[in-house]
């Protein structure tokens, strides 16, 4: 009786832990993803400078957007295998392993490449490393939390995208104030101590799934789902241009409108803000009008505004505005993607979508900057690339109108 009685204790004692368990988790996987896209961001900011200054040597804006557009290329295509992973070995596992990798190149462009242009791409290669957390902590969350409550869940792990924002207000005065490894060296202590704690503390969720398939062929069926390449062109359009905008923005801002390298990094650090704060409202609106409606919405705001913003008009008025607004209807887009994935994706077969989801996300930010440098130095005008995003934006609403609205129906579920 008494033995019986204490295994009534611990079950209920576990169904209430059970309980609070997920916003704890929802918690420390938010604070992961932030901590890692802070140090995936980190030479974005310093672009300009390094142009600037010459320390570098005489760099071309073709030269900075491809030294601030490489950690997106790989922290992009890793996400395909990360995402996979994560479905094997969970996020326990996972989420540290990546914060404690990505240590290593932070470290090398702090102490041995920060003056060389060529040994910066490289540390630049390996610090994509730390992008792939993204495709950690969806399926993660996904797990801890039921269909009616993913979308919010998701949206608000998605707003450790401004781990971008803490980069841009942080690195360049961290850099001319304390010294030119100094900030390289504070993200690795952040990342040391967010691996400890996420190895002590993490858990997987009670009753997760865990494919037995070989890694290959997962990939290869989860590549033929409809979701899959469908919200890859969502997510492509949506977080693709917020990832441009955050790594390539005070570039744009400093050769455009003049502003100094700390007034550029400031605005670029407004833009990630609006569109974390607006990642978890599309997640929770996704919930509850549906991802449809919420993605119609959030490429025509993009399709006009950037239409606005290829005019180049004043920041002290209509320019700021556009930008900001532009931001908002991002943030709401990426999170209203994946509440699409959540509701009609097998929750065993998450991390492999959104590996694939992710990356595309991610080469949707690599193309942008190489394509401004690109024409801006042909040009002398960045008008060319955003008249190519309100086009893709247009494209892709109508694709949200038909075939997506079709896959949602399918899914089963509210679209």
């Amino acid at each position: 009786m008494v033995g019986k009685t204490m295994t009534l204790h611990a079950q209920e004692s576990h169904t209430r832990g059970a309980v609070r368990s997920p916003w704890l988790m929802l918690a420390l996987a938010t604070i992961g993803f932030a901590v890692n896209f802070w140090a995936w961001a980190l030479i974005s900011p310093l672009g300009p400078m390094f142009r600037d200054t010459g320390t570098l040597g005489e760099l071309s804006e073709s030269d900075v957007a491809l030294l601030v557009a490489v950690p997106v290329l790989v922290g992009s295509l890793g996400r395909i295998i990360v995402g996979a992973l994560t479905d094997r070995y969970g996020g326990r596992v996972m989420f540290p392993l990546v914060s404690a990798v990505t240590i290593v190149p932070i470290l090398f462009i702090g102490f041995v490449a920060i003056d060389s242009y060529a040994l910066l791409l490289v540390g630049g290669f390996f610090l994509g490393i730390a992008g792939t957390a993204f495709a950690v902590g969806v399926p993660f969350v996904n797990a801890w939390f039921p269909p009616d409550r993913r979308g919010l869940a998701i949206g608000i792990f998605g707003a450790g995208m401004g781990g971008t924002a803490l980069s841009a207000l942080t690195t360049v005065k961290v850099f001319t104030n304390v010294g030119e490894s100094a900030p390289f060296v504070l993200t690795a202590v952040v990342l040391a101590v967010y691996a400890v704690t996420a190895w002590l503390v993490l858990r997987d969720a009670p009753g997760r799934t865990v494919p037995t398939v070989p890694l290959a062929t997962r990939l290869i069926a989860t590549a033929k789902l409809p979701i899959t390449w469908q919200a890859c062109i969502l997510y492509a359009v949506a977080f693709g241009a917020y990832v441009a905008f955050s790594v390539y923005l005070p570039a744009y801002l400093k050769t455009a409108h003049g502003l100094d390298p700390a007034d550029a990094a400031n605005r670029m650090a407004g833009f990630v803000v609006v569109a974390v704060l607006m990642r978890p409202a599309g997640g929770w609106l996704s919930d509850r009008l549906g991802a449809i409606p919420v993605l119609t919405a959030v490429f025509g705001v993009v399709t006009v505004c950037a239409a606005i913003s290829a005019g180049t008009p004043p920041l002290d008025g209509i320019g700021t505005v556009a930008f900001l607004v532009m931001a908002a209807a991002l943030g709401a887009g990426s999170g209203a993607t994946f509440a699409l994935i959540a509701r009609v994706t097998d929750p065993s077969r998450v991390g492999g979508v959104t590996g694939l989801v992710g990356a595309a996300g991610g080469l949707g930010g690599f193309v942008p900057p190489l394509l401004m440098g690109y024409v801006y130095g042909r040009t002398e005008s960045y008008a060319i690339g955003l008249w190519l995003l309100a086009v893709a934006s247009a494209v892709t609403l109508a694709l949200t109108l038909t075939i997506v609205r079709r896959t949602a129906n399918l899914g089963g579920t509210t679209p």
